[in-house]
């Protein structure tokens, strides 16, 4: 796996994680998929992710879009 799948992969389960939370135990969860949503747009504006930062530093190879 390198850097993209996995900032890819954490940013699906953060969103399916809020929504259920969301769902299950209370709508104010939905503000984390407001923010996993945001980061994602100020991410493809800027370069700058920091979930890929820290996939990084973890060890993760990297791909293609985050250097």
């Amino acid at each position: 796996m390198n850097l993209d799948r996995a900032v890819l992969a954490f940013a699906g389960l953060m969103v399916l994680a809020s929504l259920a939370l969301g769902h299950f135990v209370s709508s104010w969860w939905l503000l984390l998929t407001a923010f996993v949503g945001l980061n994602l747009v100020q991410a493809s504006i800027t370069g700058f992710c920091p979930a890929a930062k820290l996939f990084a530093r973890l060890g993760i190879p990297a791909g293609c879009a985050f250097r």
